[in-house]
């Protein structure tokens, strides 16, 4: 299992539209990915669970991923944050 915090960049964080582009990217692997903000920790494909965080601009989040392309994983994920999320 390896994990990266993360500064979400764009103007909405992880809300709506953005949040879709996450799941969609998280779906594209075979670990179990989660995504953490505070005490609360959601897994990182599940639309409703990501939502819930209420990920806003300028928050750190912690990602972590398990399985057979987890560094992968986490690389595409923190690019697709550090890209806007196709804002």
């Amino acid at each position: 299992m390896i994990t990266r915090e993360v500064k979400i960049n764009n103007s909405v964080g992880l809300h709506a539209r953005p949040a879709t582009f996450f799941i969609q990217k998280a779906n594209k692997y075979k670990s179990t990915i989660w995504v953490e903000r505070g005490e609360r920790r959601v897994n990182a494909k599940s639309l409703l669970g990501v939502l819930s965080l209420g990920i806003v601009k300028d928050m750190t989040i912690t990602l972590s991923a398990d399985g057979v392309d987890e560094a992968e994983a986490l690389d595409g994920l923190c690019e697709l944050i550090a890209n806007g999320c196709e804002e």
